[in-house]
């Protein structure tokens, strides 16, 4: 199952960007509700390896399932 990067949370430190292996995480368009840049994750090529969730410095920004509902997937 993919993980899931929770838009409003994310910091877009993107420390995952560069640990994912499968590049599956994306910068999104504009700001998030914090202001801050924010990524998401494909969930067609995401890998379910956690390597994000283990780098990432944000608490709750990224959440070990597919949860759709918390990440705003660009069109």
């Amino acid at each position: 199952m993919p993980y899931t990067i929770a838009t409003d949370i994310c910091e877009g430190v993107a420390d995952c960007t560069d640990a994912c292996p499968v590049a599956c995480i994306h910068p999104g368009p504009g700001k998030n509700v914090k202001g801050t840049d924010w990524f998401w994750i494909d969930f067609n090529t995401c890998i379910d390896c956690g390597i994000c969730l283990q780098v990432c410095p944000v608490e709750g920004a990224i959440v070990p399932e597919e949860r759709p509902e918390l990440q705003k997937t660009p069109e």
